[in-house]
């Protein structure tokens, strides 16, 4: 349903503990509007799946991880679509978020070019994953992969992804009933995992190990 209150991040927060979220029609829309699925999409903490492939291209040693360096690239990267529900308010918005300390984002790299990432916010012991990208094979897997072990080594309680796409069941996704939804966020935002903090390049052998 479309809303004419001005969405503020403040707001933005309050919706999230809620359970639900904010979406554009399209890139140029100059609305938003709020969505709360029956369905919701989750990859467990302690489920994410690592393919043989996967493993092997970070075995490979090319590409490397980093958290919180390049957030308005990121979400550049996550808008450049032929479609997309990402507006210039979205943008504006997360990005304050990311300057408050609640949003975040995972960048992959190789040979020094960005070339997969994925960005949300941090709410108590829940990360709410927004949108990812990929310009490379596998780029968004392992930004993925280095997301939620980050999340595990953190202690947080939920990855929601709000929706379950077949990339995200062939990682581990799931899906979970409204109810079943809230219950667990309830449950994730009593927690207080520790802070979701900047990290320069690091190897991605380091999170398989952790996912592992």
């Amino acid at each position: 349903m479309k809303d004419d209150i001005e969405i503020t991040p403040a707001l933005l927060v309050q919706a999230y503990r809620a359970g639900v979220f904010p979406m554009a029609e399209d890139a140029g829309s100059e609305t938003l509007f709020w969505v709360d699925p029956p369905a919701r999409g989750i990859i467990p903490i302690d489920g994410f799946h690592v393919s043989r492939s996967l493993k092997k291209r970070i075995r490979s040693g090319y590409y490397t991880a980093s958290r919180n360096q390049c957030f308005s690239r990121v979400m550049a990267e996550c808008a450049r679509r032929d479609v997309t529900w990402i507006n210039p308010q979205i943008i504006t918005l997360y990005t304050a978020l990311h300057h408050q300390g609640i949003a975040h984002s995972q960048e992959i790299w190789r040979d020094g070019a960005l070339v997969g990432g994925v960005y949300g916010l941090a709410i108590g012991g829940a990360f709410f994953g927004e949108s990812m990208f990929s310009c490379a094979t596998d780029g968004s897997k392992l930004a993925l992969l280095a997301l939620i072990a980050q999340l595990r080594g953190l202690g947080f309680r939920l990855f929601d992804t709000q929706f379950l796409t077949p990339h995200l069941a062939s990682l581990g996704g799931v899906e979970i009933s409204r109810a079943q939804y809230h219950r667990r966020l309830e449950a994730a935002l009593a927690q207080s995992p520790r802070p979701f903090a900047p990290c320069p390049p690091y190897s991605l052998t380091q999170d398989m190990t952790q996912i592992s």
